[in-house]
Protein backbone atom coordinates (compact mmCIF):
# COMPACT_ATOMS: atom_id res chain seq x y z
CA UNK A 1 0.00 0.00 0.00
CA UNK A 2 1.05 3.51 -0.46
CA UNK A 3 1.74 5.72 2.18
CA UNK A 4 -1.36 8.25 3.57
CA UNK A 5 -0.77 11.46 3.48
CA UNK A 6 -2.49 13.93 6.03
CA UNK A 7 -3.14 17.77 4.98
CA UNK A 8 -5.74 20.46 5.46
CA UNK A 9 -8.99 19.42 3.21
CA UNK A 10 -9.88 22.22 0.59
CA UNK A 11 -12.59 23.23 -1.52
CA UNK A 12 -11.50 21.09 -4.05
CA UNK A 13 -11.89 17.80 -1.87
CA UNK A 14 -15.46 18.39 -1.42
CA UNK A 15 -16.98 15.71 -3.60
CA UNK A 16 -14.55 13.16 -2.37
CA UNK A 17 -15.42 14.01 0.99
CA UNK A 18 -19.10 13.93 0.14
CA UNK A 19 -18.57 10.58 -1.44
CA UNK A 20 -17.27 9.24 1.65
CA UNK A 21 -20.20 10.51 4.17
CA UNK A 22 -22.63 8.95 1.42
CA UNK A 23 -21.25 5.14 2.09
CA UNK A 24 -23.95 3.64 4.14
CA UNK A 25 -21.15 1.96 6.07
CA UNK A 26 -20.06 5.22 7.37
CA UNK A 27 -22.80 7.81 7.95
CA UNK A 28 -24.21 4.74 9.78
CA UNK A 29 -21.82 5.14 12.29
CA UNK A 30 -21.92 8.88 12.41
CA UNK A 31 -25.09 11.60 12.97
CA UNK A 32 -24.89 12.54 9.18
CA UNK A 33 -27.53 11.43 7.43
CA UNK A 34 -28.34 9.50 3.94
CA UNK A 35 -27.75 11.33 0.60
CA UNK A 36 -25.66 14.34 1.50
CA UNK A 37 -25.73 17.10 -0.86
CA UNK A 38 -22.81 18.55 -2.60
CA UNK A 39 -23.34 22.14 -1.13
CA UNK A 40 -23.80 21.17 2.53
CA UNK A 41 -19.54 19.52 2.18
CA UNK A 42 -19.58 22.62 0.53
CA UNK A 43 -20.82 24.93 3.33
CA UNK A 44 -18.95 22.47 5.95
CA UNK A 45 -15.91 22.96 4.49
CA UNK A 46 -15.46 26.79 3.90
CA UNK A 47 -13.61 28.08 7.04
CA UNK A 48 -15.08 28.91 10.36
CA UNK A 49 -13.69 29.71 13.43
CA UNK A 50 -12.38 27.11 15.69
CA UNK A 51 -12.74 24.28 12.95
CA UNK A 52 -9.60 22.44 11.81
CA UNK A 53 -10.17 19.62 8.59
CA UNK A 54 -7.31 17.36 7.50
CA UNK A 55 -7.97 14.50 4.71
CA UNK A 56 -5.91 11.50 4.39
CA UNK A 57 -4.43 10.33 0.58
CA UNK A 58 -3.57 7.47 -0.53
CA UNK A 59 -1.56 8.15 -4.23
CA UNK A 60 -3.72 11.62 -4.02
CA UNK A 61 -7.00 9.98 -3.19
CA UNK A 62 -9.15 11.10 -0.49
CA UNK A 63 -10.22 8.21 1.32
CA UNK A 64 -10.45 9.82 4.75
CA UNK A 65 -11.70 13.01 6.82
CA UNK A 66 -11.64 14.79 10.41
CA UNK A 67 -12.80 17.58 11.32
CA UNK A 68 -11.25 19.43 14.62
CA UNK A 69 -13.87 21.42 16.78
CA UNK A 70 -12.14 23.64 18.96
CA UNK A 71 -14.02 24.91 21.88
CA UNK A 72 -14.43 28.70 21.61
CA UNK A 73 -15.86 29.39 24.93
CA UNK A 74 -13.40 30.83 27.28
CA UNK A 75 -13.18 28.41 29.72
CA UNK A 76 -13.35 25.52 27.51
CA UNK A 77 -10.59 26.75 25.14
CA UNK A 78 -8.48 24.14 26.07
CA UNK A 79 -11.31 21.48 24.51
CA UNK A 80 -11.90 20.37 21.40
CA UNK A 81 -13.89 17.64 19.99
CA UNK A 82 -13.75 15.95 16.34
CA UNK A 83 -15.99 13.21 13.77
CA UNK A 84 -13.52 11.05 11.92
CA UNK A 85 -14.66 8.86 8.71
CA UNK A 86 -12.86 6.65 6.53
CA UNK A 87 -14.06 5.77 3.00
CA UNK A 88 -15.48 1.99 3.25
CA UNK A 89 -12.79 0.40 1.13
CA UNK A 90 -10.00 1.75 2.80
CA UNK A 91 -11.20 0.79 6.67
CA UNK A 92 -8.63 -1.15 8.62
CA UNK A 93 -6.33 0.19 7.00
CA UNK A 94 -4.27 2.59 9.33
CA UNK A 95 -5.97 5.54 7.70
CA UNK A 96 -7.60 6.66 10.90
CA UNK A 97 -4.69 5.95 13.22
CA UNK A 98 -2.64 8.48 10.69
CA UNK A 99 -5.87 10.97 11.21
CA UNK A 100 -5.66 10.80 14.97
CA UNK A 101 -1.92 10.49 15.05
CA UNK A 102 -2.01 14.26 12.82
CA UNK A 103 -4.78 15.44 15.35
CA UNK A 104 -3.18 14.58 18.81
CA UNK A 105 0.18 16.08 17.55
CA UNK A 106 -1.87 19.57 16.22
CA UNK A 107 -3.57 19.69 19.29
CA UNK A 108 -0.68 18.72 21.68
CA UNK A 109 1.55 21.04 20.12
CA UNK A 110 0.08 23.83 18.08
CA UNK A 111 -3.54 24.31 19.24
CA UNK A 112 -3.27 24.56 23.25
CA UNK A 113 -5.91 21.62 23.84
CA UNK A 114 -5.38 19.72 26.53
CA UNK A 115 -9.02 17.69 26.54
CA UNK A 116 -10.29 15.96 23.09
CA UNK A 117 -13.65 14.85 23.08
CA UNK A 118 -15.76 11.98 21.02
CA UNK A 119 -18.88 10.14 20.89
CA UNK A 120 -19.09 6.89 19.58
CA UNK A 121 -21.61 4.33 19.14
CA UNK A 122 -20.99 1.52 21.74
CA UNK A 123 -21.56 -1.07 18.96
CA UNK A 124 -18.69 0.41 17.18
CA UNK A 125 -16.08 -1.63 18.38
CA UNK A 126 -13.31 -1.13 15.99
CA UNK A 127 -13.98 2.71 16.42
CA UNK A 128 -13.52 1.99 20.44
CA UNK A 129 -10.35 0.07 19.91
CA UNK A 130 -8.39 2.55 17.44
CA UNK A 131 -9.28 5.58 20.06
CA UNK A 132 -8.19 3.56 22.61
CA UNK A 133 -4.95 2.98 21.00
CA UNK A 134 -4.65 6.56 21.30
CA UNK A 135 -4.87 7.55 24.61
CA UNK A 136 -9.26 8.35 25.00
CA UNK A 137 -11.02 6.46 27.59
CA UNK A 138 -14.18 5.50 28.09
CA UNK A 139 -15.55 8.58 30.73
CA UNK A 140 -19.75 7.41 30.52
CA UNK A 141 -22.39 6.18 28.20
CA UNK A 142 -25.15 8.16 26.88
CA UNK A 143 -28.41 6.34 26.70
CA UNK A 144 -30.60 6.65 23.15
CA UNK A 145 -28.17 8.76 21.99
CA UNK A 146 -28.93 9.43 18.72
CA UNK A 147 -31.40 7.54 15.79
CA UNK A 148 -30.06 5.22 13.52
CA UNK A 149 -32.24 2.83 11.25
CA UNK A 150 -35.40 3.24 13.29
CA UNK A 151 -33.96 2.34 16.56
CA UNK A 152 -32.19 4.57 19.00
CA UNK A 153 -28.55 3.98 19.87
CA UNK A 154 -26.39 4.37 23.20
CA UNK A 155 -23.03 6.02 22.13
CA UNK A 156 -19.64 6.42 24.69
CA UNK A 157 -18.64 9.59 25.97
CA UNK A 158 -14.86 9.43 25.29
CA UNK A 159 -12.11 11.36 25.75
CA UNK A 160 -7.95 11.84 25.78
CA UNK A 161 -6.51 14.57 28.65
CA UNK A 162 -2.80 15.23 27.52
CA UNK A 163 -0.36 13.53 30.11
Amino acid sequence: MSEIAIRHAEAADCAAIRQIHAQPEVYRNTLQVPHPSESHWATRLADAPGIKQLVACIDDRVVGHLTLAVAQRPRRSHVADFGITVDARWQNRGVASALLREMVQMCDGWLRVDRIELTVFVDNQPAIAVYRKHGFEIEGTGKNFALRDGEYVDAYYMARVRP
